[in-house]
């Protein structure tokens, strides 16, 4: 039971369903509540699909690269602790996303669907979620129903976020823009908390084993 609480907190805090709703309704502005359901759906689906393929072929691609566990767990360690200190210290995630999808809006180019980018990409299935997902669920230490819980996990944290972007309108009018960056950085300072443990745990594993 512990270990699903830890799952579902750390892709919570790397996912970061309530970060994503003012980047939601920043992409969404001008459609009919119609298409902002459909673009809200088409980001979760694209989102748990970046994510699940992680979850089954990112142990895969380490195996293949010949990269020890510790090794990837220090790695990815130090990158979650970096992305936790720019939710800490920096833009948090809601005003930067944001950033980024008025700078969409005011493109002329062609635009990609928002579903995608920035939604799904990288506001949802952000590289620190990509990371996550791998070290929660790697192949020599985690069986596979504990792999399809993790899975499982995830998808929850997925839906969570689409019931976010559903719900985007009241909730940004209840929390504000202030209250969606203060949320960001508690987020970050749990984050922060998770990474210095895998990165703690892998240097003990190391001298306690001599593998990398």
């Amino acid at each position: 039971m512990q270990e699903v609480i830890d799952s579902f907190v750390t892709l919570w805090v790397v996912i970061d369903p309530i970060g994503t709703v003012p980047v939601f309704i920043a992409v969404t502005a001008g459609l009919d509540a119609a298409a902002r359901r459909k673009t809200a759906f088409q980001a979760a689906l694209v989102s748990a699909g970046v994510l699940l393929f992680f979850l089954v072929f990112g142990q895969l691609l380490i195996d293949a690269l010949d990269i020890g566990l510790n090794s990837f767990q220090v790695a990815g360690g130090i990158v979650l602790f970096l992305f936790a200190l720019t939710m800490i210290f920096g833009e948090s995630k809601p005003e930067t996303d944001q950033k980024q999808s008025e700078q969409y809006n005011a493109a002329d180019t062609e635009k990609p669907n928002p579903a995608i980018f920035p939604l799904a990409v990288p506001s949802l299935a952000s590289p620190g979620a990509m990371l996550a997902i791998v070290m929660l669920t790697d192949n020599n230490q985690v069986g596979i129903a504990d792999q399809a819980l993790t899975a499982g996990v995830m998808l929850v944290v997925i839906a969570a976020a689409f019931l976010f972007m559903l719900f985007a309108d009241p909730i940004i009018r209840l929390i504000g823009h202030a209250g969606s960056a203060i949320v960001s950085r508690v987020m970050g300072m749990i984050l922060a908390s998770v990474a210095a443990n895998a990165v703690l745990s892998a240097i003990l594993e190391i001298v306690k084993t001599g593998q990398l």
